[in-house]
């Protein structure tokens, strides 16, 4: 990779960003457009590639890695998991390469739980930024969303990782189940309290199937204000996921992402005891940089 032009993208199912990094992973420019793989027709990944990335190509020897949906059925070309667990040589042995030498999509990973499959397309690349950014080789990170990602690294490997629905659960409850009939029409904005509440009733519920019915008994007895009871919903559906996961009082968890909901979970993650570290977009376009570094000339 020395002196080689890396151009870094991150192509997602509804938002495409890039960036242009020097040799150090610093960001020269940065671009982003509302072209998700779902956007784009069949056949036009090239396209629209050209239309927003074609100049910073234009240098022969440019290398563009692209992480993320694009390498899903529905994108670009499709890059078959890597199975874990899986480091950064494995990473680029799996690499697909859509112009050789020149244009490549990262594979995603998959693991086994309990004989099914999980996977993840781009967040392995910011976890692996992640890691050398913090300069650590070890531990466990979470990535919020709408499907939240648990990864467990070991060795600088990722060994294991699980995929929670926390998000999507949260908006199914919060729009199509009875508990929408006692919400405000918007969330509004953030109330702390509520928030923790909802996060302490989670952990000690035997599970989301029962404490979620909270949310309807506590506006029926009109012991929760309107405007707060988004927030405790919240607290509720993430409070669920930290309840199903194994962590322990002193243990470090890295945050990665942005936002209102990153704060969310790292203000829970910080009420359970844990040593909670952020960490936000450079991830991506470090863990792309580290990749490049590791191909083969």
């Amino acid at each position: 990779m020395a002196g080689r032009p890396l151009i870094a993208i991150d192509w997602g199912t509804s938002s495409l960003r890039g960036a242009r990094l020097d040799a150090e992973g610093g960001v020269l420019e940065e671009r982003a457009a509302t072209r998700g793989i779902l956007s784009v027709p069949a056949g036009g990944f090239a396209a629209v590639f050209d239309e927003l990335f074609g100049d910073w190509m234009q240098p022969p020897a440019a290398l563009a890695l692209i992480a993320g949906m694009a390498g899903s059925r529905q994108g670009w070309i499709a890059a078959p998991y890597c199975p874990c667990p899986a480091g950064l040589a494995d990473v680029v042995a799996r690499l697909a390469w859509v112009a050789p030498g020149r244009i490549a999509i990262v594979p995603g990973l998959s693991c086994e739980r309990a004989g099914v499959p999980d996977v993840m397309r781009g967040e392995e690349t910011q976890v692996f930024g992640a890691l050398h950014l913090l300069g650590i080789d070890a531990g466990t990170l979470v990535l919020p969303g709408t499907h939240s990602k648990w990864v467990r690294v070991e060795a600088g490997r990722i060994v294991d990782f699980a995929t929670l629905m926390t998000g999507e659960f949260y908006a199914l409850l919060r729009r199509h189940s009875i508990l929408a009939r006692t919400l405000p029409d918007d969330d509004g904005g953030f109330d702390a309290a509520a928030f923790d509440a909802g996060i302490a009733h989670a952990l000690r519920s035997p599970g989301l199937l029962q404490s979620a019915f909270s949310a309807r008994t506590l506006a029926l007895f009109d012991r929760q204000p309107l405007a707060q009871r988004p927030s405790y919903l919240s607290g509720l559906v993430i409070g669920e996921e930290l309840r199903t996961r194994a962590l322990r009082g002193g243990e470090q968890v890295v945050v990665i992402g942005t936002g209102a909901l990153t704060q969310r979970y790292e203000r829970a993650l910080a009420s359970l005891g844990l040593r909670v570290t952020g960490i936000g977009p450079p991830a991506a376009w470090r863990g792309l940089l580290e990749i490049a570094r590791r191909i083969e000339p």
